[in-house]
C-alpha cells in the first residue's frame, strides 16, 4: 500500500516535472491527503493567483521554480526556487506568481480538527 501517489517510486525525479505550466491556469496534483496531513504539487502561470483564506493546519510552501508573493496576515513575502516559508494555522494567506511559479505545498492538521470529523 502506498500512501503518497502519483509518484515515481524507487526512482530518483524531479518534483517540479510532475506538474506542467499552462497559461492562464494553476495546475495542481495532490500526492497524499488524509485527516492529519495534505500534500499538493502547483504550477502557477505568470500573474495567477490564490486569494485570501485560511487553513485550520500549518501550511509549508517548498518553491520548487519560480518566485510568487506570499501574504501572510497582511504581511507580504517575496520566495523564489530553493526558499520555503510557513503559514501558521488560522492566520489569513494568500499567494501571488510573480513569475511562472512551481511549489509543494504540506499542509499538516491538528489533532483536535482531525477528532471533529
Amino acid at each position: 500500500m502506498s500512501y503518497i501517489r502519483h509518484l515515481p517510486i524507487e526512482k530518483a525525479f524531479e518534483l517540479g516535472d510532475e506538474v506542467a505550466y499552462l497559461p492562464g491556469q494553476v495546475v495542481s496534483k495532490t500526492v497524499a491527503q488524509n485527516e492529519a496531513l495534505s500534500i499538493t504539487i502547483f504550477a502557477f502561470d505568470k500573474e495567477e493567483e490564490i486569494s485570501t483564506h485560511a487553513s485550520h493546519g500549518d501550511a509549508l510552501v517548498m518553491v520548487l521554480d519560480g518566485k510568487a508573493r506570499i501574504t501572510i496576515d497582511g504581511k507580504a513575502y517575496v520566495v523564489e526556487a530553493g526558499q520555503s516559508i510557513l503559514m501558521p494555522a488560522g492566520k489569513p494567506h494568500a499567494l501571488f506568481a510573480l513569475e511562472s511559479f512551481k511549489m509543494m505545498l504540506t499542509v499538516v492538521f491538528p489533532e483536535e480538527k482531525r477528532a471533529k470529523k
